[in-house]
């Protein structure tokens, strides 16, 4: 004879199995066939976002001209500081901030362009986009010197100005104000372009990288290094350059 408990068990529904909690984002990753890589330190994203910042100070001083050319001249030489971490941070970086990680070859960018791009071309720079940030790190070097040996002619005068001839001064001027400017503004713009590609076309979100740091890749790659000592070494790297750029241009 059934008892009481055994009839009340039946009328009751058993509770439903509760649904698992939901896994952290480097698991679901990997479920989905993916991997979450640290690909860009944070110097390299700092780098990156204060250079954007300060390019955009540029332009904007440069075109109101007046009183806030000293602050161009500021943010020019801001520039120069960061470049010069750049080059070092290159070679002493984070895996895939090191030139040697990224400086493509002509057979690499046929390649590429053949849509035969290597694997490990996913996490760092594609070969084009390799090229387009040596361009921008040669044109910033080149517009930051022509504009510390220019004179506008209206009372500005880049710091290194009398150093040099007024010949030289002259078409450092021309170089900056007529050239340098626009080439630097076609660099901006293919790199928006591209930026716009790859997350409408290839579905790759370069963006959320350079903030976060991490990618999702199909396969496992080696991370960038990214603890402390690094970032205290990128720290002290950095003031180094800041002080060897103020010490030369006179601030």
């Amino acid at each position: 004879m059934p008892t009481v408990a055994n009839n009340f068990g039946v009328l009751v529904p058993h509770a439903p199995p509760q649904s698992p909690p939901l896994a952290p984002a480097r698991e679901r990753a990997q479920e989905a066939g993916l991997f979450r890589v640290r690909v860009w330190d944070l110097p390299t994203r700092v780098f990156h976002w204060s250079l954007a910042a300060s390019l955009a100070g540029l332009a904007a001083t440069g075109y109101a001209g007046g009183a806030w050319m000293e602050w161009h001249a500021r943010l020019g030489s801001a520039v120069l500081a960061l470049l010069a971490f750049r080059i070092v941070w290159g070679c002493i970086g984070g895996r895939w901030s090191r030139f040697a990680s990224f400086l493509p070859t002509p057979a690499a960018v046929k390649a590429y362009l053949r849509g035969q791009a290597k694997p490990e071309q996913e996490a760092g720079h594609s070969p084009l986009g390799a090229l387009s940030v040596l361009a921008m790190l040669l044109v910033l070097f080149a517009q930051v010197a022509t504009g510390l040996l220019s004179d506008d002619g209206g009372g500005f005068t880049g710091a290194l100005n009398d150093k040099v001839s007024s010949a030289l001064a002259s078409a450092a001027t021309l170089l900056h104000k007529q050239v340098g400017q626009w080439l630097l503004l076609g660099l901006v713009l293919l790199h928006v372009v591209a930026i716009a590609f790859y997350r409408i076309v290839r579905r790759r979100k370069l963006v959320r990288a350079m903030i976060g740091g991490d990618k999702l890749l199909p396969y496992r790659a080696s991370p960038a290094r990214d603890d402390g000592a690094s970032r205290a070494l990128a720290a002290l790297v950095l003031c180094v350059c800041a002080a060897a750029v103020g010490w030369s241009v006179g601030y």
